[in-house]
């Protein structure tokens, strides 16, 4: 029975592909990928481009990036009829997504429109923020250490409170935020201990901690922040 393929490509470089990820897209008949400005291939399609098939059909479809939630409902709307009437034409279908399928990706809302017409299949990929963790040899968390993930889009005193109340906490999306999260941050004399990394494994790759910055800087839209509390660290002791 066909089925409907969620693949995560991982943050940028084509080798971090799970080998999982590659069999699928091997199989697959037709593929939807976002539709990257003016028309080209997106980013997701581009990491994932040395094992796309020859005969492979690419549907590249316009997820608008807005704010009205109508607006975007109705396009996956749309998208979601086209992708059920493939798969119930007997044909494998995938949806590609940067990092994680299930980390902040377009790809939930449609397989919530979809699951209940047509089989689904879900390939994790690696996530930015464990690619930079491990690029920099950094653990995420140790011990009974906390570890948040939040979007630097959430409400300002939420940031400030997660924060607050854990010893790492990965910034998300910071670049739309980032004279807010740069005050949030100065204000606890955190600059210093937060890594910030544009276009993580991605060619132009930049690491910088955040007081090397000027609180205007503008950031690519691919930048992840890791805020590691130095004085909350655990060591053990015999």
């Amino acid at each position: 029975m066909a089925k409907f393929w969620g693949i995560g490509v991982g943050p940028g470089d084509s080798e971090l592909l799970t080998v999982k990820a590659v069999n699928a897209i091997k199989q697959l008949d037709v593929l939807y990928a976002p539709q990257a400005h003016r028309g080209g291939a997106s980013v997701a399609e581009k990491i994932a481009a040395p094992y796309l098939p020859t005969d492979l059909v690419i549907k590249r479809r316009h997820f608008p990036m807005v704010m009205d939630w109508a607006t975007k409902e109705a396009s996956w709307q749309r998208i979601a009829k086209e992708i059920i009437a493939d798969v119930k034409a007997g044909q494998e279908v995938g949806f590609l997504t940067l990092g994680d399928a299930s980390v902040y990706s377009t790809y939930s809302y449609i397989v919530a429109l979809i699951k209940d017409e047509v089989a689904v299949e879900t390939i994790a990929g690696i996530a930015s923020y464990s690619q930079i963790a491990a690029s920099l040899s950094t653990p995420l968390m140790l011990d009974e250490e906390s570890l948040a993930i939040v979007p630097a889009t959430i409400e300002p005193t939420q940031l400030a409170r997660l924060i607050d109340d854990h010893d790492n906490v990965v910034i998300m999306k910071i670049a739309t935020r980032f004279t807010q999260v740069y005050e949030l941050l100065a204000q606890r004399g955190l600059l210093t201990e937060t890594i910030v990394v544009e276009k993580a494994s991605m060619e132009g790759q930049v690491v910088k901690t955040l007081n090397e910055y000027e609180p205007t800087a503008k950031l690519p839209y691919f930048t992840t922040a890791i805020l590691k509390k130095s004085t909350k660290r655990h060591s053990k002791t015999n």
